[in-house]
């Protein structure tokens, strides 16, 4: 299981030593992997984003984040609600969205001096700022931009996953309220959370001056991490491995390909057409319907390929993405710095 340090699990010291000897390296490993493809994606002017699976298929990294973040915070805080009670795993989780929105808040002016520093060092004529995402922070009214940025009401490109983060987990307390009323109950709610998040309404502001709002809306993406809390909590059983399953899903990634290789769309009016025909079901802000099912479906595939328990995940490289998954917060919070960083080199 996660260590203590991860996102969303907050255990204290004596409880991660006797899980690591439970620990399952499927949910370290996969949240690693994520990792890894996240930092690739958020390196601006960079080749190797034009073959992380985002690019084959409709769903991306940030699923499988969103979905890990799930289960681990079923590990941890599920289990506080069985131990400590409602209102002591609640306060951990207050506190725990207090630390990554400080997270998110460091980790932006770490970022936003080191690419200062290296407009100063190395170009003299903030061409690279002007290219990096803190260009409208820096260019614009700076008072309203640190107001809204500390108020999560302006949130500059390639910082507003934490964000998005943060409200799911404020709904956390709520889903389990209602868990303990009916599991039942607790499905409606995401489900019903996540129609009306996908269509659209109940957007959160995330520019003061051009009135855009989160790329990330919370209450669509809340779905795919109930889901891998439900699964992680035993409220949805785990899936058998089954022939036609497995032919299920890779049939749901073939069909995606055609309408998400840009270099195959592009040359193709039918598949243009029908791309845009189908858009709201592709959407990203709004998680759209077949976002859902194609993670669903290539994370059935994951699950088969790694094994009964992760048996078949063995070897150097699997220990490394495994110990990066460990320290999800951490990583990500260095990965968008490097990854500002690299950009620059890049450029």
């Amino acid at each position: 299981m996660p260590a203590p340090s991860e996102i969303g699990e907050p255990m204290a010291a004596s409880e991660g030593a006797r899980t690591r000897r439970r620990r399952d390296v499927r949910l370290d490993f996969f949240r690693g992997l994520g990792m890894f493809i996240i930092f690739v994606a958020h390196v601006p002017d960079n080749t190797l984003a034009l073959v992380i699976p985002a690019r084959f298929g409709v769903s991306d990294a940030t699923e499988m984040f969103v979905f890990c973040s799930g289960m681990a915070s079923a590990i941890a805080f599920g289990r506080l609600y069985d131990t400590a009670g409602f209102a002591l795993a609640t306060a951990r989780i207050a506190h725990r969205i207090w630390q990554v929105y400080w997270a998110h808040v460091g980790v932006f002016l770490v970022a936003l001096v080191a690419v200062i520093a290296a407009d100063r060092l190395l170009a003299g004529d903030r061409h690279l700022l002007a290219a990096s995402s803190f260009q409208h922070f820096l260019s614009k009214d700076t008072g309203t931009a640190v107001l809204g940025f500390m108020t999560l009401t302006f949130l500059p490109q390639y910082f507003d996953i934490l964000p998005m983060y943060l409200v799911i987990l404020a709904m956390l307390p709520l889903v389990m309220a209602l868990s303990r009323i009916d599991v039942r109950a607790a499905g409606l709610a995401v489900a019903a959370t996540w129609l009306i998040g996908t269509m659209g309404y109940l957007q959160l502001p995330g520019d003061p001056w051009t009135g855009d709002t989160w790329f990330f809306h919370p209450l669509a993406w809340q779905l795919l991490f109930f889901t891998g809390f439900a699964f992680m909590r035993g409220w949805l059983p785990a899936p058998p491995v089954d022939r036609r399953l497995i032919w299920l899903s890779a049939a749901i990634l073939v069909a995606s390909f055609p309408i998400s290789w840009w270099p195959l769309v592009d040359r193709s009016e039918l598949l243009t057409n029908v791309r845009i025909a189908i858009y709201p079901l592709l959407d990203k802000s709004l998680f759209g319907g077949l976002r859902y099912i194609h993670f669903l479906a290539l994370a059935y595939l994951a699950y088969v390929a790694a094994g009964p328990g992760g048996n078949r995940l063995e070897g150097p490289a699997v220990r490394i993405v495994t110990r990066v998954g460990q320290q999800t917060l951490a990583v990500f919070m260095g990965g968008i710095v490097l990854a500002q960083l690299s950009g620059v080199v890049l450029r």
